[in-house]
């Protein structure tokens, strides 16, 4: 009789920190699918489905207790069922969870539409990363239990998100009889580098796949992974879900960046079919009992004792192996490896000497770094997937601003590259219509700058205003007459930058940021003005990562060939501010941020004094990219202890 599983692995994109509202729409979402032409019998929420991810000290306020979670579920469902449409379903739901006064991040499997809600099982995230941009350890409790469980279909297994890339997990779950594990995973994209193989998408989601189906394959298990889509203050989740079958062979796989809900027939025989071909599962359950001995010898950090590899040869001289009889060190002296006394002439007459002779004078070809093999590792490679980040940056932009509540946003369209990408991308996120380019120039500002603005203006044929602002530069300079260029040259930044908030208030709107990675880390900028826009696309690109990604925009090659200027004095460029090209700055940026030091540069060949420059303007300028420093005096600081779900 066919064993057979419909389930719906759906990417969804929660609003951040609003329980209610997640949860109505999370309703119609089982609904829409159990009404749906192949109505599933499991539907795979992604983790934290009913709050977002990154809630930080909200998490007690969307905290809720299993119970509740599947009352509420059931309710939300039966409200946007059609009348007399009602059908069982299963429901996977990542939520974060209050239990016994204590909040963890957790996933229920209940059983909906079919009298009380039941919660057939509820699985604690075990594995809480709390390093880079997680900090998940600071406001949830860990579990300590994997284990599968019956349902009316079979044995299932929950993971969440790290849980899975620990293989002991997928082990244990396996060894316990589940024929099915689903993954709940918010794992925000990152990795913009083009590749060869793999799936397309960021990197992350190329690892994520190659993570589910190591575990689908090493235990003959089907596996579902479902992420969340959508942007939680820069952090953006890219779906890509899948569907792993148990002979590590891709069943569907999900869109990038947009929400889906990837139905899936699955034969819970070919379970059966893949352990007969490959019976790893099998060998594991042998091999336990034996390896149990040395899994708690590494729990207690026990070494293991030196072995003892000559017991036959031991023997024959009367000893026991690692016994202490009299003779065992002398045996143990005399002996050698290949079983002849050492000392002895060797039998050239051997077969064996022969054969080690011919060996010792082939010729071999021994290849070292100096050679060109690079075994040393290094940071990831500055091109990227151009394609791919338009997509990733239109979908961060869109997000953002809808967030916010905005449907309109302004660039500084200053006639340079890093403001017509931004220009470029913000026309295709929210449609030329809703995007103002500013021009804003000082008396002094270069005819040039001027034409090229307006050049990527009527590229994109969006709405523009020019406003000089040298009458308002000059009214507050005029009080000034002894300030130097580096002073005006940040009051007409500040000035620029009134005008760009205001044109944003005019217009309900937000202004979008221009600045690239390279002029952060650098310093670059001028405080408070062209880094104070809220949403900045370009922020985590180098600059000639900018530069690729132009080029793929179409913004026009007399912009981007052109060397980058702030336009402050004539003849002014940002390279000759450096005192070095963006070309070597960015390889060496590279490097550093990556976790390289500046030795380890200068022993890789990199010149010296170029990677010190670098280093010093990276070290001096870090309070730049940094928020005001509060003095903490109590436990409720904003930003350390005073911490809300919606943190833009």
């Amino acid at each position: 009789m066919p064993r057979t599983l419909t389930i719906a692995t759906t990417q969804l994109h929660p609003r951040k920190g609003d329980y209610a509202a997640n949860l109505s729409r999370l309703g119609g979402v089982i609904a829409q699918l159990t009404q749906g032409e192949t109505p599933p019998q499991v539907i795979h929420l992604p983790e934290a489905a009913l709050s977002g991810y990154f809630v930080e000290g909200g998490v007690r306020e969307v905290a809720v207790t299993a119970g509740t979670l599947a009352s509420d579920l059931d309710r939300a469902y039966r409200d946007a069922a059609r009348e007399g449409s009602l059908r069982p379903v299963d429901v996977i739901a990542g939520f974060y969870e209050r239990w016994r006064e204590t909040l963890y991040n957790s996933a229920a499997y209940v059983r909906l539409g079919e009298g009380a809600p039941r919660v057939l099982h509820v699985h604690r995230k075990a594995f809480l990363p709390t390093y880079g941009l997680f900090d998940e350890e600071r406001f949830v409790e860990r579990g300590h239990d994997i284990r599968a469980f019956d349902t009316p279909w079979g044995r299932a297994a929950l993971l969440i998100c790290e849980d899975a890339w620990h293989s002991l997990s997928g082990t244990i779950a396996a060894l316990d009889d589940a024929e099915v594990i689903f993954v709940s995973s918010a794992a925000p994209a990152r990795g913009i580098h083009p590749r060869d193989t793999g799936p397309s998408g960021p990197a992350t989601v190329a690892r994520w796949e190659r993570l589910i189906r190591e575990i689908a394959e090493e235990h003959g298990i089907f596996v579902s992974l479902s992420n969340l889509v959508g942007s939680e203050g820069g952090k953006v989740f890219a779906g890509c879900s899948a569907v792993m079958g148990p002979h590590g062979d891709v069943r569907v796989r999900g869109p990038a960046w947009e929400e889906a809900a990837l139905v899936t027939r699955l034969d819970l025989r070919d379970i059966g079919r893949a352990r007969s071909d490959t019976p790893l599962l099998a060998d594991l359950r042998t091999a336990i009992p034996h390896l149990q001995r040395s899994l708690e010898r590494a729990e207690r950090g026990e070494r293991a004792g030196a072995a003892t590899y000559d017991a036959e040869e031991r023997a024959s001289h009367g000893t026991a192996a690692g016994g202490g009889a009299p003779g065992a060190a002398q045996a143990e002296t005399e002996v050698g490896v290949g079983g002849g006394a050492r000392g002895a002439p060797p039998d050239t007459n051997t077969a064996a000497d022969s054969s080690r002779e011919r060996h010792h004078s082939l010729a071999i070809q021994v290849l070292s770094t100096a050679d060109g093999a690079d075994d040393t590792g290094g940071p990831p490679p500055l091109d990227i997937d151009a394609t791919l980040v338009e997509a990733w940056l239109t979908k961060f932009i869109r997000d953002e601003m809808t967030r916010r509540g905005f449907q309109r946003a302004v660039v500084g369209v200053s006639g340079g590259v890093d403001s017509a990408v931004t220009a470029f991308l913000a026309a295709r996120a929210l449609g030329k219509e809703n995007v103002l380019g500013l021009r804003l120039p000082y008396r002094t500002s270069s005819r040039e700058s001027l034409e090229h603005a307006q050049l990527v203006i009527d590229s994109l044929g969006i709405p523009s205003r020019t406003l000089d602002i040298s009458g308002a530069v000059d009214g507050y300079l005029a009080h000034e007459p002894d300030a130097d260029p580096t002073r005006r040259g940040n009051v007409m930044a500040r000035v620029r930058m009134i005008a760009l908030f205001d044109q944003s208030a005019r217009l309900r709107g937000v202004p979008l940021g221009t600045g690239n990675k390279t002029e952060r880390l650098f310093g670059y900028f001028t405080w408070h003005a062209d880094d104070s826009p809220p949403i900045n696309p370009l922020g985590d690109l180098f600059k000639t990562q900018v530069w690729a990604l132009a080029r793929h925009l179409g913004v026009p090659e007399v912009i981007v060939g052109k060397p980058a200027s702030a336009d402050l004095v004539p003849g002014q460029t940002d390279e000759g501010d450096f005192g070095i090209s963006f070309a070597h700055a960015d390889v060496i940026l590279n490097w550093l941020v990556s976790g390289y030091s500046a030795a380890d540069l200068v022993a890789r060949g990199f010149d010296a004094e170029q990677v010190a420059l670098v280093r010093r303007r990276v070290d001096g300028t870090h309070w730049k990219r940094k928020l005001p420093t509060v003095a903490m005096l109590t436990q409720t600081a904003i930003g350390e202890s005073y911490l809300r779900p919606v943190d833009y």
